[in-house]
């Protein structure tokens, strides 16, 4: 096994064989594309945890704009990881990882806790309004513990609410619905809002919207990207935007990465629109230059 380590390999095998109904043989190949690919990502799960427990992540913002009418000064969080040489990692390379082998829950802790810091202390030091979308996985949705974890932060640290907004995947309530909606229900009853993620994607039922306490849908970006020139894109997001007019909900549109497509949602009526040609991602705590910000990632003020 030139290249590959024999234990882990063992493991990859092993975990692949747990994932496919136990009581298998797994035999591992390097010619076994899957098999590679999540060797791969098993590499990932101890830079995690050394990221976590040195607290090398770092919270990056994105703009969510005002399109079709809006709200305050409103953005993303989004979540990079600083490697030992200093240099940042997107999180594309390492949440597939954090998905697979369970560490989703510990990665939602961390960012909640430093967002709920940030907010707060912009809230004491700023007159400005400010408000921050945070994601939150399927894993930590189904963990019974969360709900009373994010309720304890919040108290402990005096975040007014109605700025914080929790994105969760289509995909993630419809699998979750129990869960998911007392997640809604308690947290919207002290102000917090809500936002279906990737809405679109899953072609769910529209039926279980009726029950959520939902604030906005967030389209998904794969019919928001070549809407300018594809008809049947455009479309669904005129429909999926008539849904959630028709329900009292805003709409935001993902990757919107020219004028030409914020033109086009501006047309149709999406309240919000969020991409590289509205606003790129940057650290949170060079939000405002020289802005109160916390630094996540040093837990200290960013001057």
């Amino acid at each position: 096994m030139r290249g590959w380590g024999a234990t882990s390999s063992a493991c990859t095998a092993c975990y692949a064989a747990k994932e496919q109904g136990r009581n298998r043989v797994q035999v591992f190949s390097q010619d076994d594309y899957a098999m590679v690919q999540r060797h791969g990502e098993m590499l990932w799960v101890p830079r995690i945890q050394e990221a976590l427990s040195s607290d090398r992540f770092v919270l990056f913002y994105q703009p969510i704009v005002p399109l079709a009418g809006g709200l305050e000064q409103h953005g993303e969080i989004l979540l990079r990881m600083r490697d030992r040489d200093g240099k940042l990692v997107m999180s594309s390379a390492f949440i597939p990882s954090a998905e697979r082998y369970k560490q989703m829950q510990d990665i939602d802790r961390w960012v909640i806790r430093q967002s709920f810091r940030n907010l707060a202390l912009w809230h004491e030091l700023s007159a400005e309004p400010l408000s921050l979308s945070i994601n939150v996985s399927v894993q930590s949705l189904s963990d019974e513990g969360f709900l009373s974890f994010v309720e304890r932060e919040l108290t402990e640290s005096k975040v007014p609410l109605d700025s914080v907004c929790f994105e969760i995947t289509e995909t993630a309530v419809v699998s979750n619905l129990t869960h998911a909606k007392q997640f809604f229900t308690r947290l919207k009853s002290r102000g917090a809002r809500f936002a279906l993620d990737d809405f679109g994607s899953g072609l769910s039922s529209f039926s279980y919207l009726k029950n959520l306490p939902v604030d906005y849908l967030k389209i998904d970006g794969s019919f928001v990207k070549d809407m300018a020139t594809d008809p049947i894109d455009r479309a669904m997001v005129e429909a999926i935007h008539r849904v959630g007019n028709v329900m009292g909900l805003e709409t935001i549109a993902e990757f919107v990465e020219d004028h030409e497509i914020a033109q086009k949602l501006t047309e149709i009526g999406v309240n919000y629109g969020q991409g590289y040609g509205l606003g790129k991602p940057r650290p949170l705590a060079e939000l405002y230059a020289g802005g109160p910000l916390l630094d996540a990632s040093a837990s200290r003020l960013a001057l």
